[in-house]
């Protein structure tokens, strides 16, 4: 976007002149106002989103950080603002009327739609919108980009009937995409997406660390960061990296996933009480996501809470509907891909267990010290 410099906002620093006026003076279509407050060891943040040509108010955020480095202190107060402002920016613009719309509208328009919950028509729409900025720029590295985010995304949420294809085009999107701009962030990140999605996670983190060199605030690079390092078995760095994209973005569109995402970590970590707590915040705040009930189903059973259990898998199996939370068998074949550490892990949440009590043994894993209940080989019911 097109944004006045510091040195020139800085002339209306302590002036009477509105968000009218300062837009008309400028040409700007928004004004972001704010204060800074310290106290002791804590900096307040109080920031507005102006629209100038009505005046009105889109967003009022805050942010409290504690003082630590100044010059990190005010990067992550700025990225954490950008984030924030984001969204709602993102939706102003593509309510604005355009007579003769361009790449720009088109892009902002997918992007608005994209902040929808998702589903395989949300997903139609927002790949159609992407494409006609295709159609009228060919060799738009955004357009590319964000189309080859959407194609990405709609595999990862198991809502295409062609993720093969889905994923090839996104590569030659992406191949395209660097080709003219070696340093893309939208085409790093896709190309972490797509490295992700095949099971590539050690070159995936190499593309999501890039992103985050060229912009450390990108939340989303975060959370693909710790997918990618649970996954290769660095599970102590994946949460960390989560509550970092949480602490940027805290109001973020996709903020549920990073909640489950931390769920998932304590559950494999044997800290089922800690589990529950984000997995649940996880499912409340996005009901149409099957993830989080199925991993809260594991926690449910691991603490007794048969009933519970039994619901929350109902819930998985019903909003996934390929199969995937219908057998233990394919929910070990989705661990074993997974670094030796964490496939371990996994076995203490994601073991068969019979409620009849003599099919029941305690177990204890050697290499993490986790505790659990299966059901004996011998049992009927794991059998079937």
């Amino acid at each position: 976007m097109f944004v006045i410099s510091r040195n020139t906002a800085f002339t209306y620093k302590d002036k009477p002149a509105d968000g009218r006026q300062i837009g008309r003076e400028l040409g700007v279509r928004y004004l972001l106002d704010g204060s800074v407050r310290r106290s002791g060891d804590r900096v307040r943040v109080n920031v507005q989103l102006i629209a100038t040509e009505t005046g009105a108010n889109l967003a009022a955020v805050r942010f409290d950080h504690e003082v630590r480095d100044l010059i990190s202190l005010q990067s992550e107060i700025a990225g954490s603002i950008a984030n924030a402002l984001d969204v709602r920016l993102v939706k102003a613009e593509a309510a604005r009327p355009a007579e003769h719309p361009d790449v720009l509208d088109h892009i902002l328009r997918g992007r608005a739609l994209w902040f929808s919950p998702h589903s395989r028509e949300n997903y139609e729409k927002v790949i159609g919108w992407f494409d006609r900025a295709l159609a009228l720029d060919p060799h738009s590295v955004s357009a590319q980009g964000w189309l080859a985010i959407a194609l990405i995304a709609r595999v990862l949420d198991r809502m295409t009937d062609s993720p093969r294809r889905d994923i090839d085009r996104a590569e030659l999107l992406i191949m395209q995409a660097l080709e003219a701009s070696p340093d893309s962030l939208l085409a790093h990140y896709a190309k972490g997406q797509v490295l992700r999605i095949r099971k590539r996670c050690e070159e995936a983190i190499l593309e999501y660390e890039e992103v985050l060199a060229l912009d450390p605030n990108w939340a989303h690079a975060l959370h693909g960061l710790s997918v990618c390092k649970l996954i290769t078995g660095s599970i102590g760095e994946a949460i960390p990296l989560e509550e970092r994209a949480i602490r940027t973005s805290p109001r973020d569109p996709m903020i549920n996933i990073w909640w489950a995402q931390i769920g998932l970590v304590h559950l494999l970590q044997s800290r089922t009480d800690e589990a529950i707590v984000w997995l649940e915040k996880a499912r409340n705040t996005a009901p149409r996501r099957p993830f989080a009930p199925a991993y809260l189903a594991a926690a449910y059973a691991i603490k007794g809470e048969s009933e519970l259990a039994a619901a929350a898998l109902a819930e998985a199996q019903r909003l996934n509907t390929d199969g995937l939370y219908s057998s233990i068998a394919s929910l070990k074949a989705r661990y074993q891909a997974r670094a030796p550490s964490v496939a371990a892990l996994s076995k203490a949440p994601f073991t068969p267990a019979c409620a009849r009590p003599e099919c029941r043994r305690n177990e204890r894993d050697p290499s993490s010290g986790a505790h659990w209940s299966r059901s004996d080989v011998n049992c009927p019911a794991v059998n079937r």
